[in-house]
């Protein structure tokens, strides 16, 4: 897990830079569902060449009805974001982009879009493009979730066009709780659920909480198959929208392409 000083040295991502300097350096905004730091995954993948800024729309439980109380924030949180200077908008939690289904992930993307006038990305979009990437189409997918989101997760998976073998979830409702997930624990649980789906092409770990970014080079040497996880692969969809390639090699296969 990162340390508390980490935490805080990625959610100075790009203070040190000079009021000059950063004019040049493009800023990515982060639409996050918590009122934390910006992740200090972000920092570890890309520590120069790109900022990033975060603002939070306050989501407390990962389910439907949860969900539905925080949509109507999404936009004027992304808007405050682009009044910030941010050049792109990223929509972190893969959940409160998925729940509606594939039609809906699209259209709020283009929500974000029409609200900011910036291009715009959904973690949901991220791991699907991420997978094609691949060619996958036959899923293992691991996540934080309780049953009916993960039913959610599975429909929209298939409106995209792939075949879900096995989903299991953690059985996390409480935002909060997804800090108490050990990257051992969370390593373990997600061989298990590839290990689980014989014929499985790619694992998709879903759940921009659950802290991932270490774990996806030892998960495809263990499972001999690629990995896609929401909160790297997201922030790679967000620098790219900002003319950049994306890699940050170390970190498994997709981000090393």
């Amino acid at each position: 897990m990162f340390t508390r000083r980490e935490l805080l040295a990625a959610g100075m991502a790009g203070a040190a830079i000079g009021p000059a300097a950063a004019a040049d350096v493009p800023l990515l905004g982060l639409v996050s569902p918590v009122d934390l730091t910006v992740p200090p995954e972000a920092a570890a993948m890309y520590p120069s060449g790109v900022r990033f800024q975060q603002s939070a729309v306050g989501l407390k439980t990962m389910t439907p009805e949860g969900y539905d109380q925080v949509l109507d924030r999404i936009a004027p949180v992304a808007r405050e974001l682009a009044r910030q200077g941010a050049q792109a908008i990223a929509l972190m939690g893969t959940s409160l982009s998925f729940y509606k289904g594939a039609a809906f992930n699209r259209e709020l993307t283009q929500r974000i879009t029409t609200a900011t006038g910036l291009p715009a990305v959904t973690m949901s979009t991220a791991v699907i493009e991420g997978l094609r990437s691949f060619g996958a189409r036959r899923l293992a997918v691991a996540t934080a979730y309780a049953d009916e989101v993960n039913h959610r997760l599975q429909v929209f998976l298939e409106e995209e066009g792939f075949e879900v073998l096995q989903i299991r979830g953690l059985g996390i409702e409480r935002v909060e709780d997804i800090l108490g997930v050990t990257q051992d624990r969370l390593l373990k649980f997600s061989a298990e659920v590839v290990e689980s789906a014989p014929g499985a092409d790619a694992l998709l770990v879903s759940c921009g909480g659950l802290r991932t970014l270490d774990l996806i080079a030892p998960l495809e040497q263990r499972c001999k198959v690629p990995v896609v996880s929401s909160l790297p692969h997201a922030l790679r969809a967000g620098v790219r929208l900002l003319g950049q390639s994306g890699r940050s090699p170390g970190y498994g296969r997709l981000l090393s392409l």
